[in-house]
């Protein structure tokens, strides 16, 4: 232990290169899931891990895999499944990361992306996959010379969500052809009876690792809402933007149609928005999440598409537009936000319809928010440019929608995005390429 008397990643028995890495990534100590599953990953168990949101349990399964690679280079040493496109190139970035001056070769797996391409950095034969189930079943089916007989690590992480988006099937296909011999890890936010079941079927005397509640959010989380009438809503939510105007913020939406509305308003007001949603093209969403990482647009207006896992280290806000019809997306929403011992500020927007929605969010969570203090005579001030600015939008989506229908539409159209595909993680484009000669290569 340090001289403080907190547990360290050396004391975690990690080799010195990660723990340079950890250093210098920023990470100041192990989080609580980190603790407690590493040393027995190193001893290759098969573990169960829960733990909420923003717990750190990325590294929790990438230092050991990644430490055991170190010891026993082989190609297609683990592969990790991830429920959502933009996860798996989150993970891929982070292994890359921890893994940056030993030679560690990825490749990430996903739809929306072009097969070839994807082929030919598989032929390389990484170290670590990182995969959604739908379309590496598609290389493991199609692509010549590819198979996983040899994996020595299966990570499956966001069960819960994974299992809740009918990957199922895919993942009982994908236990049968993978070999027995092997360690797997199920990490998940909840414990449901789906993640029971696979955890029955795929670990083989796992260590249970659990280190919060099935609901809970984080102490340095402040929760708030905002009461109106349901036809103020635009209003309210640019009198929010304007008052928090140079912090970053995620906007969480029901639809795809009002996460692209609310964008359009909100940048037709002067407000730096852009929007993420399934409904985009793979490209346009890597671009639109670079471009809110970077800072260059503080505003991203999302589906629940990125609710789960990704790791966005300064969000100051997250707003539920339309509050979760349930505690469990409530929780992913806001764990955006006050992660890894950050502060951060929830709020929730709540209509006459939406007062029942509230009471269930504040019961499951034991936590009674707080009206979030505001200037009500401000509201009546906006309305007319608001409504202004709605209007223009719809005009603008019904164009998008007519190039569309003519097959005039692109990525530009789409969010004023030309410059974003240039902006894509180096996990799309360079598969490993680019390393220091200095490196040690596995």
């Amino acid at each position: 232990m340090s001289d403080s008397g907190e547990v360290t990643f050396k004391d975690l028995n990690l080799i010195d290169d990660l723990v340079k890495n950890c250093e210098r990534l920023g990470y100041k100590q192990p989080t609580e899931i980190q603790q407690q599953s590493i040393p027995y990953s190193l001893q290759s168990r098969d573990i169960i891990g829960l733990a909420q949101t923003g717990s750190g349990k990325t590294a929790a399964f990438a230092l050991p895999v990644i430490q055991l690679l170190y010891d026993n280079p082989s190609p297609y040493f683990c592969c990790v499944l991830a429920p959502t496109r933009e996860l798996a190139f989150q993970i891929s970035e982070q292994f890359e990361a921890l893994g940056s001056n030993i030679g560690l070769r990825t490749a990430t797996i996903v739809g929306g992306m072009d097969m070839m391409t994807q082929s030919i950095a598989l032929s390389k034969k990484p170290h670590i996959i990182v995969a959604t189930p739908g379309r590496l079943q598609d290389h493991l089916e199609n692509t010549k010379g590819f198979s996983l007989r040899n994996i020595k690590f299966l990570i499956m992480d966001e069960a819960d969500r994974l299992l809740d988006m009918d990957f199922g099937p895919i993942i009982d296909k994908l236990l049968k052809i993978l070999p027995k011999e092997r360690t797997t890890m199920l990490f998940s936010a909840t414990m449901t009876t789906k993640v029971a079941k696979l955890q029955r079927a795929s670990l083989s005397n796992p260590v249970k690792v659990e280190v919060s509640d099935k609901y809970q959010t984080v102490s340095t989380l402040l929760q708030h809402y905002l009461f109106f009438p349901f036809k103020l809503k635009d209003s309210y939510l640019v009198y929010l933007a304007n008052e928090v105007a140079g912090h970053s913020m995620i906007i969480f939406t029901r639809t795809v149609v009002d996460a692209q509305r609310i964008s359009i308003i909100l940048r037709n007001l002067g407000f730096p928005a852009i929007p993420l949603h399934g409904q985009l093209s793979q490209s346009s969403r890597l671009g639109a999440l670079n471009k809110f990482k970077a800072g260059g647009r503080n505003i991203l207006v999302a589906t629940d598409v990125a609710s789960r896992g990704l790791d966005i280290p300064s969000v100051d806000y997250v707003v539920n537009y339309d509050t979760p019809s349930n505690s469990k997306d409530y929780i992913h929403r806001v764990g955006r936000t006050a992660r890894a011992g950050r502060s951060g500020k929830a709020i929730t927007f709540v209509t006459q319809y939406d007062v029942e929605l509230l009471q269930r969010i504040e019961k499951a969570t034991n936590v009674k928010m707080d009206e979030f203090p505001h200037d009500k005579q401000a509201i009546p001030l906006l309305i007319e440019r608001v409504n202004e600015a709605s209007r223009l939008a719809a005009v603008e989506m019904r164009e998008s929608q007519q190039k569309k229908r003519k097959g005039r539409f692109s990525a530009k159209d789409d969010m004023d995005m030309d410059d974003d595909v240039a902006n894509l993680p180096k996990t799309v484009s360079n598969n490993g390429k680019g390393k220091s000669k200095k490196q040690k290569k596995f």
